[in-house]
C-alpha cells in the first residue's frame, strides 16, 4: 500500500523483527491496517482482529499479495469481555511465541445525554478494558522472550464536546505508564502512539464526513496542511515495537503533524 510514494518495504534498516509473532486488534481498516502491514512486511507473523472474519478479509489479502505470511484471522467484539480472552488464548494457541501486543481497537464516542450509562460503559470497554485484559492475558508471554513489546493508540484526553472515549483513553494512558515499570526488568517495554486525524473509514464516514468538514479542522488545527495516512502512523508502530527501540518505554508519542491541541 503506497504512502507518499513509497511502499511499506524498505523504508527502514533491518528492524530485526523477522520471525517474530504479534497480535494486532483493530485491523479491518485504517490504523489497525496499517500496522499489520507493516509488521508483516518486517517478517512478522500476525494475528489480526476485528469484529467479523469479513471485515478483516482486505486485510489478509493485502498482506499476502505483498508476500506477507498467511496471517491469523480472529473475530473478536472487544467491548464484550469473555471474547477479549478467547481472542488472547486463540492468538496464543496459534502463534506460539506471540510476544507483541498491538492494542488498536477503539473509537470515538460523541454524547449528547452525558448520563448515558450505556454509552459510558460500552467506551471503557472497548478504549480500556480490552486492552487491560488482553495485557493480562498474554503479559507473561511478552515478559519470556527478553524483547516482548506492548504498543498501544491511545487519544486525546480532552476534547472540545464530551465524548466516553477521552477519559477511557486517559486511564489507558496512565495505566501503561505503570505497566512500563513492571515490565521493564524483563527487557519488555510498553509505550503509547497518539493518534492525530489519520485517514480511516472511522475518521471520513463518521468524524469528518464531508470535504467541508475535513477542510475546516485542517485549516484550523494542522501545520502540514493534510489528514495523515495510515501507513505514516504504521512506521512509527513497527519501528517501536522492534528491538531496535529497546530504551523507548512508558512514551506517549503523538503522531498528529504538530495538531493544534486543546486546553
Amino acid at each position: 500500500m503506497p504512502c507518499c510514494g513509497r511502499s511499506y518495504r524498505g523504508l527502514f534498516m533491518d528492524l530485526q523483527l523477522s520471525g517474530r509473532c504479534a497480535l494486532v486488534t483493530g485491523a479491518s481498516s485504517g490504523i489497525g491496517q496499517g500496522i499489520a502491514l507493516a509488521l508483516a512486511a518486517e517478517g512478522v507473523r500476525v494475528a489480526i482482529s476485528a469484529r467479523s472474519l469479513e471485515a478483516l478479509s482486505e486485510t489478509a489479502s493485502l498482506i499476502t499479495a505483498a508476500g506477507g505470511a498467511e496471517p491469523v484471522l480472529i473475530a473478536a467484539d472487544l467491548t464484550i469481555r469473555s471474547d477479549v480472552d478467547r481472542l488472547a488464548r486463540q492468538a496464543r494457541a496459534a502463534l506460539p511465541g506471540l510476544d507483541i501486543l498491538v492494542s488498536n481497537a477503539g473509537g470515538s464516542r460523541p454524547m449528547s445525554d452525558w448520563n448515558d450509562e450505556a454509552v459510558w460503559e460500552e467506551a471503557f470497554a472497548l478504549n480500556f478494558t480490552s486492552s487491560r485484559r488482553l495485557t493480562h492475558f498474554l503479559i507473561d508471554d511478552v515478559k519470556a522472550s527478553g524483547q516482548g513489546r506492548i504498543l498501544v493508540v491511545t487519544g486525546w484526553p480532552t476534547t472540545r464536546n464530551v465524548n466516553a472515549a477521552s477519559p477511557a483513553k486517559a486511564a489507558l494512558t496512565s495505566w501503561a505508564r505503570a505497566i512500563s515499570f513492571e515490565i521493564a526488568p524483563y527487557g519488555a517495554t510498553i509505550n503509547c502512539l497518539v493518534p492525530g486525524k489519520i485517514e480511516s473509514r472511522q475518521m471520513l464516514q463518521r468524524i469528518h464526513p464531508t470535504e467541508e468538514a475535513r477542510a475546516d479542522v485542517i485549516a484550523e488545527s494542522i501545520p502540514l496542511g493534510r489528514f495523515g495516512m495510515p501507513a505514516e502512523f504504521a512506521f512509527i508502530a513497527t519501528c517501536l515495537v522492534s528491538p531496535r527501540a529497546s530504551y523507548v518505554n512508558g512514551a506517549s508519542i503523538p503522531i498528529d503533524a504538530g495538531m493544534a491541541r486543546l486546553a
